[in-house]
């Protein structure tokens, strides 16, 4: 009995050092809901670069990956709830997530209570802004990047923009935003369309957007920017209220898969992206798109590169940390982090630890496409690329 309980007692103390060995990561994120898909493809991301980045290992400096899924459902008071758990109960170092702007605003205090690190995957610029606090890492792009990189690949003198974008922080950031950039480049926005987020009637709206431009005889270039997340889009009924007929263009960024088949009915529309998998030209894109394609039969999408990319930023900052998960050697480690990422080279700005990175100007082309979906054949408004627009180009507020 007592060499059974000598044994008992040796395993406890062994899994118990093994535990606290690990280097624990939560994801809590919107794995139903709206968003659900976004959460998917940064999972899978996530997953396809740790395993990059470690070799197949799934091991850091020698310590062993336990990453966690958490549903915050899109709910605020869940996803507040289940980052307390992740930190308080699971003793997470990291969190990831959420992917609403809206919901990882409402979890930012809790990584300043708990002084752990939280890697929103929101845009909203409040995030690494107004909200901001020192635990805060974004690796993905801010509502500016968005915004200034659409200004640079549209804008110059004679350009003149109206809005359309929803009525929350993701929208109304990310206009405040083009607004400045595009002034900048010598272009001016002269009106502003706010609906709300469930909005699908956007005839209204978009007569509005039409009168605002109609008429205006010191423009030489006419657009309707639109800024919107989810399934329902104006774009679409806008352009069946035919633009064209009074010299109006429309413009957007880019957008998952899913969401780039309706672009089809946009062809020649130019903007800015954060990530289409034929873009980029590098060593670690190629990785990614042959994995993914041979265990999904489908291609990388939007926010999978964002979550490997995520992946990379932890693993080197733990690296350059010497392994340490503590908080602020973390911290330390993530202020002017330069590390490698399917879209090539980015650097982790100290002052407020965003991701600066470069941007992708595209023109749609309409093409047939059987290899973006497993076993599905679309018609399709594919994201030509005119040029990267590099990370220098793009003069991204510091908002604090």
């Amino acid at each position: 009995m007592k060499r059974f309980l000598l044994a008992t007692a040796i395993s406890m103390a062994a899994f118990s050092a093994q535990a606290e060995d690990t280097i624990r990561i939560a994801h809590v994120t919107a794995f139903t809901g709206a968003l659900a898909p976004y959460a998917e493809q940064l999972d899978i991301g996530l997953n396809m670069g740790f395993e990059y980045a470690t070799g197949g290992s799934m091991e850091i400096e020698g310590r062993p990956l336990l990453i966690s899924r958490k549903d915050t459902q899109l709910d605020p008071a869940r996803a507040r709830a289940l980052v307390e758990e992740a930190y308080g109960e699971d003793d997470a170092h990291i969190v990831i997530g959420p992917v609403s702007s809206g919901v990882a605003l409402a979890t930012l205090p809790l990584a300043e209570e708990y002084e752990r690190i939280i890697m929103p995957e929101g845009v909203a610029d409040a995030i690494t802004g107004a909200d901001w606090n020192r635990y805060v890492v974004r690796v993905g792009r801010n509502s500016s990047q968005d915004a200034v990189s659409n200004a640079v690949a549209i804008g110059g003198e004679g350009v003149c923009v109206s809005t359309i974008a929803q009525d929350y922080a993701f929208g109304r950031d990310g206009v405040s935003a083009y607004k400045e950039a595009m002034e900048k480049e010598g272009g001016k926005i002269v009106h502003e369309e706010y609906l709300p987020t469930d909005a699908t009637d956007f005839t209204a709206a978009a007569q509005r957007l039409f009168d605002s431009l109609k008429d205006r005889t010191d423009c030489e270039e006419k657009y309707i920017f639109g800024i919107w997340a989810g399934s329902s889009n104006p774009l679409g009924r806008i352009q069946d209220l035919d633009p064209g007929r009074f010299g109006i263009k429309l413009a957007t960024g880019g957008n998952i898969l899913a969401a780039l088949v309706g672009y089809a009915d946009f062809p020649g529309m130019q903007g800015a992206t954060y990530y289409y998998y034929e873009s980029p030209e590098n060593a670690i894109n190629d990785w990614l798109v042959k994995e993914h394609f041979e265990r999904h039969n489908a291609a990388p999408d939007f926010f999978t590169a964002q979550g490997f990319a995520q992946a990379m930023a932890i693993t080197e900052a733990i690296r350059k940390s010497g392994g340490s998960t503590d908080t602020e050697d973390l911290i330390t480690a993530f202020k002017g982090l330069v590390f490698d990422t399917p879209k090539g080279e980015m650097e982790i700005r100290a002052e407020d630890h965003q991701a600066m990175q470069d941007m992708y100007h595209f023109e749609i082309e309409v093409e047939e496409r059987d290899d973006w979906f497993a076993g599905r054949t679309v018609t399709a408004g594919v994201p030509k690329l005119i040029r990267v627009i590099d990370r220098s180009e793009m003069d991204i507020p510091v908002r604090n």
